[in-house]
C-alpha cells in the first residue's frame, strides 16, 4: 500500500505530454490502476485517453457508487481515483467523497467541463448552475485541494500539487479539467516544489521525554490503535510499541483490523458501551491511554458513552500531538511514534481479558434453528481466514460485523465515522478491483441495498466473485431501535432473483442457520462470479452490540 510519496522523476520524458496523457502518467506513478466513473460530453476526450493506456477505466451505474468504489479501493491500495462529468456528474459525487474526506481516505476526483473557449458566447452551456465555479466551490468544502486547469504552463504543476497533497493528508483532491485543455501539450512547464516537512527536533526529544516517564510510571498502560496508523503505514511500528513494551493494545471501530486481531495482545475494540464490559472496564481502568492516530467519532466512542481522561492520555495524530494537557508543536506522528519505539518503553504489566476469539468461545451450528444477526456473525466468524476482505454497511450490519475477528491487517472496511447508507457494495467493487486475489464479503442491510445494490451490475460484468450477504429485515432495523413508525419500513425485494436480472452471479435465500451454513460454503468457494445470500431476520432481531448500545445508552439517561 502507498503510503509514502513514489520517488519519480518528473522533467523525465514529459516534454510532448499532453495534460491529458501527464494526468494518466501521474496518476500510475502513484499507484492507481484502475478509474472509477460515468462518462459524459464533457469529458469523452479524456475518456478515450483513459481507454487507450494502461489504466482500467471501470464504469459504473452511479456516480455516488463510483465514489463509493473509489474510497474502498484507496483504502486497499493506497490512493484511487474517479473520473465524470461536470456538475451532474460531480455534485452527485458530493455524498461519497465527503464520507472519503471525514475518513481520510485519499481519492483523486477529476472531473470534465466545458472548454475555456466555448464559455465566452455560450454562458448557458447544459449542465451548469449558477457560476462556471459552482462545482468547484462545493468540493472546496469536502476536499484537502481544489485546481481547475487554465494555464497550460502551471497545468503540470497544479496535477503534481493535487496528488501530493492527497497523499500527505490522506484526503479526497478535486481536479476540474475543461474538455479543450486534455489534449494541449504545454510549451514550458513550471515545476511543483515537493514540502518536506520537518518534526523541531527538540519538541520531539521533549515530547518522547515526556511520554516515556508517563509511560514508566503508569501501573496500567495501554495502547488505542487508530486508524490513521493504516493510513499512514505506520501499522508496524504501533505493533512494536505493543510488542517492546508489552502494553495491550486495543482498536476503535474506525480502525478495526489495523492490528490483526488474534495478536496476543489484542483485547478487541474499544467503543463505550457498544463494546464488551469486560474491554470497556479494562480501558476505562488504564492510567495511561496512548491514542495513537485515533478519530474520536460518536461511533467510535460509543455514541458518547466512552470515559477517556484527557488528564491520562498521550494523543498522537497527523493533527496534533498532546500529552495530558500538554500540546507540542511541529512533531510529526510518524517521527514521535518511531522515536518512542526506538526507546523501547517497558510497561507493567497486566492479566489481560480474553481477545475476541477466545471470547466468542466455540461455534456450533443447530441446523434448524431460525438464524440470527449474531449465530450469522458467529459462522461467517468460522470462515473468515487473513485472505477476506470483509465490508459492512451501516446499520446493524456494522455493529454486528463488529464482533467478527479479522485475522489479517487492514481487512475490515466500513464508513464507520461518516455513516453514509448504501457504502458496501460499490465498496466491494473497488476493494475487489484493488486486490483480485482476496476474497471479498460485503454484509449489507436491505434499506441499503436497495440504495446502491444495483452495482452489482459492474460486479456482474467484471465477472468478480464478491459474496453480498445482505440482511432482510423488511426496512431500518437500528432506526427502529431509535425510534419506532411505518418508515422505517421498505417494499420487500426478491434479492436472490437479482442474479437472473443482471445477467449472471447466484443467489441464495435463508431462513435458519443451516441454509446460511450451505448457501456461505457455496458461495465462498464459488470464484466463477458474484454470489448474493438473502437471508431473512426477524424484525426485532439485533446484533450483540447493538443491544448493549441500546441498554447503555438507556443506563446513561436514568442516571
Amino acid at each position: 500500500m502507498l503510503s509514502q510519496r513514489p520517488e519519480v522523476e518528473r522533467t523525465e520524458s514529459v516534454t510532448g505530454l499532453s495534460i491529458g496523457q501527464y494526468l494518466i502518467r501521474r496518476l500510475s506513478d502513484y499507484g492507481i490502476k484502475h478509474v472509477f466513473g460515468l462518462p459524459g460530453d464533457y469529458v469523452l476526450t479524456f475518456y478515450s485517453m483513459l481507454e487507450h493506456s494502461a489504466l482500467d477505466l471501470v464504469s459504473c451505474t452511479r456516480e455516488d457508487c463510483a465514489g463509493f468504489a473509489a474510497d474502498a479501493y484507496a483504502r486497499v491500495n493506497g490512493m484511487g481515483a474517479v473520473c465524470v462529468t461536470y456538475n451532474v456528474g460531480g455534485l452527485s459525487l458530493a455524498n461519497s467523497i465527503a464520507g472519503a474526506y471525514a475518513e481520510k481516505s485519499p481519492v483523486v476526483l477529476i472531473s470534465g467541463a466545458p472548454g475555456l473557449g466555448e464559455r465566452t458566447n455560450n454562458p448557458l452551456l447544459h449542465h451548469r448552475v449558477r457560476e462556471w465555479r459552482t462545482q468547484l466551490e462545493v468540493f472546496e468544502k469536502i476536499c484537502a485541494a481544489c485546481v481547475e486547469i487554465v494555464d497550460p504552463a502551471t497545468a503540470f504543476r497544479d496535477i503534481d500539487y493535487l496528488l501530493d497533497t492527497a497523499l500527505r493528508t490522506k484526503r479526497p483532491v478535486y481536479l476540474e479539467l475543461p474538455r479543450d485543455m486534455v489534449t494541449v501539450v504545454p510549451v514550458q512547464i513550471r515545476p511543483y516544489l515537493y514540502p518536506k516537512p520537518q518534526s523541531d527536533p527538540a519538541a520531539l526529544g521533549e515530547a518522547v521525554r515526556e511520554a516515556l516517564a508517563r509511560i514508566a510510571q503508569a501501573s496500567k498502560p495501554m495502547i488505542i490503535a487508530g486508524v490513521e496508523l493504516h493510513r499512514y503505514g505506520l501499522q508496524a511500528d504501533a505493533l512494536a510499541l505493543a510488542e517492546t513494551s508489552g502494553m495491550p493494545i486495543a482498536a476503535t471501530m474506525l480502525a478495526k483490523s489495523v492490528i490483526s486481531e488474534v495478536h496476543p495482545l489484542y483485547i478487541g475494540l474499544y467503543e463505550g458501551a457498544m463494546g464488551r464490559q469486560e474491554v470497556t472496564q479494562f480501558v476505562e481502568e488504564s492510567d495511561c491511554l496512548i491514542l495513537l492516530g485515533t478519530i474520536l467519532t460518536d461511533i467510535d466512542l460509543g455514541i458518547f458513552t466512552a470515559k477517556i481522561e484527557a488528564h491520562n492520555s498521550i494523543f498522537a495524530s497527523s493533527d496534533e500531538l498532546r500529552i495530558s494537557h500538554h500540546h507540542f508543536h511541529n512533531v510529526l506522528f510518524a517521527d514521535f511514534l518511531r522515536a518512542l519505539v526506538a526507546a523501547k518503553p517497558q510497561a507493567a504489566k497486566r492479566t489481560l481479558p480474553p481477545g475476541p476469539a477466545a471470547a466468542a468461545g466455540p461455534f456450533t451450528l443447530v441446523p434448524a434453528a431460525a438464524i440470527t444477526t449474531t449465530r450469522l456473525v458467529r459462522r461467517l466468524d468460522e470462515a473468515l481466514d487473513d485472505r477476506t476482505i470483509v465490508i459492512a454497511d451501516v446499520g446493524d450490519a456494522l455493529f454486528a460485523a463488529s464482533e467478527l475477528v479479522v485475522r489479517g491487517q487492514t481487512e475490515f472496511i466500513a464508513p464507520a465515522y461518516y455513516t453514509s447508507m448504501g457504502f458496501a457494495v460499490p465498496a466491494a467493487l473497488g476493494a475487489k478491483m484493488a486486490r483480485p486475489d482476496l476474497k471479498v464479503v460485503a454484509l449489507v442491510g436491505d434499506g441499503a441495498f436497495q440504495m446502491t445494490g444495483m452495482e452489482l451490475s459492474t460486479i456482474v460484468h467484471r465477472s468478480l466473485a464478491v459474496t453480498v450477504i445482505v440482511l432482510d429485515n423488511k426496512g431500518y432495523g437500528t432506526e427502529r431501535l431509535i425510534h419506532e413508525g411505518s418508515f422505517n419500513t421498505i417494499n420487500p425485494w426478491q434479492y436472490q432473483l437479482l442474479p437472473q436480472v443482471l445477467g449472471g452471479g447466484t443467489g441464495y435465500e435463508v431462513r435458519t442457520e443451516g441454509e446460511f451454513d450451505r448457501a456461505l460454503s457455496l458461495a465462498l468457494a464459488d470464484r466463477s462470479g458474484m454470489s448474493l445470500i438473502r437471508v431473512h431476520i426477524g424484525l426485532e432481531d439485533r446484533s450483540l452490540t447493538l443491544e448493549r448500545l441500546g441498554a447503555g445508552l438507556a443506563s446513561r439517561m436514568k442516571s
